[in-house]
């Protein structure tokens, strides 16, 4: 029998996500000039889709229908991700040159959401035959097996990075790939060897684009006071940039998360949604739920969040099938990573890397998506003992 209690929470914070949806998009309604209900009622569409799709997958045979979804996925999106640069205006959408969205019955798909959960099922079902314990073997001997993996990487990076302008995705998906990677058996030598050349390539991508050297500028701006008090003041000069360029965004991110205090100004009583956060309700939702609802509205989502973790991880260690283990494994981490980017970004922590909160932020790709992603860990925790 499937997880109930994973579906249930996954539920509750699709529902949580629908009125935090209809309060903070107040602002962006009257900007667009369409109904107070406008995306609230597209999210409780997709939110309704969602837990549909979990459901529906719920039932289905492990054994029969999770490796053809999982390769459907990561081919099929795959495809449509190399095809995107090459079709029409009229069926894309572009931001900022980068072609993104695939413009589907009045919708817009975001095929990299789906690569994503394909990706991780074909590194599961891979690792699970080829990869085991690194007894005996040398790093040498763990690069050679690991350059197929790092070929497919490097395509998919190539893929999202450069052709559309998404960095954030590829850092997700690279630490969930150096992550299953360990837990499939590699050493750690090898693992922080690999987490080297993750950040060298990492930090390339970064000064080649001047986009991204102005948005770390920024986000320096905002963090160095308190990180420059620990150095010599000669030092400290040096490494401080004008004050100017700091992130508005960020700005109002925390300035909002400070107006909430503890108890938070009510359902609809936030302020910072009303222009200085753009579009609050997607990449910037934790900001309003922590202005509205508290310390204690941001906790109860991240214990729920937590705990749909927990379940997840359940379902991978109680599994015996190794590729099951290893799928449901990575879809955890997706999750995990994609939570802690976001909530580092609008804190301030970390640049802003313009990655949603799963089954929180507003969107139908990303809302969709996960919910394949837990039908999938669902089906699978039908071979794995919950009792």
């Amino acid at each position: 029998m499937a997880d109930r209690k994973l579906f249930l929470l996954v539920s509750m914070l699709i529902l949580i996500s629908i009125v935090l949806t209809y309060s903070l998009s107040a602002y962006t309604t009257l900007l667009f000039g369409v109904s107070e209900f406008h995306f609230a009622i597209r999210q409780a569409f997709f939110g309704f889709m969602g837990v549909i799709i979990i459901w529906l997958l719920a039932q289905l045979d492990p054994d029969k229908w999770l490796a053809p979804i999982g390769f459907m996925l990561f081919i099929g999106s795959g495809i449509l991700i190399i095809a995107m640069p090459f079709l029409s205006e009229s069926l894309v959408s572009a931001v900022g040159g980068a072609k993104r969205w695939i413009k589907i019955f009045g919708f817009s798909l975001a095929p990299v959401e789906f690569f994503k959960v394909g990706f991780v099922y074909f590194l599961a079902w891979s690792f699970s035959r080829k990869l085991g314990h690194h007894a005996g073997m040398g790093i040498g001997a763990e690069f050679k097996r690991f350059i197929p993996y790092a070929l497919v990487f490097v395509c998919a990076m190539f893929m999202i990075a450069f052709v559309q302008n998404d960095l954030g995705q590829v850092v997700v998906l690279g630490m969930t790939l150096l992550f299953m990677l360990m837990f499939a058996g590699s050493s750690f030598r090898f693992f922080f060897s690999l987490l080297f050349i993750a950040l060298t390539f990492f930090l390339f991508f970064i000064f080649t684009a001047e986009h991204r050297i102005t948005r770390i500028k920024s986000w320096w701006a905002l963090a160095q006071n308190s990180v420059l008090e620990l150095f010599p003041a000669t030092i400290a000069e040096k490494l401080r940039v004008p004050t100017e360029i700091e992130p508005y965004q960020i700005g109002h991110s925390i300035n909002a998360i400070h107006n909430g205090g503890m108890f938070g100004t009510g359902l609809g009583g936030g302020t910072f949604k009303l222009g200085f956060l753009s579009e609050v309700h997607t990449d910037f939702i934790l900001a309003g739920l922590a202005e509205e609802f508290g310390f204690f509205g941001v906790l109860f989502v991240v214990i729920l969040f937590m705990w749909i973790l927990q379940r997840i991880f359940k379902i991978a260690n109680r599994s015996k099938d190794t590729s099951i283990y290893l799928f449901s494994l990575g879809i955890g981490l997706l999750l995990s990573f994609a939570f802690i980017v976001n909530a580092y970004g609008i804190s301030g922590i970390t640049p802003i890397k313009g990655i949603s909160v799963p089954f929180l932020s507003y969107g139908g790709s990303a809302m969709i998506a996960a919910s394949i992603a837990i039908g999938m860990v669902l089906m699978a925790s039908k071979k794995a003992d919950l009792e």
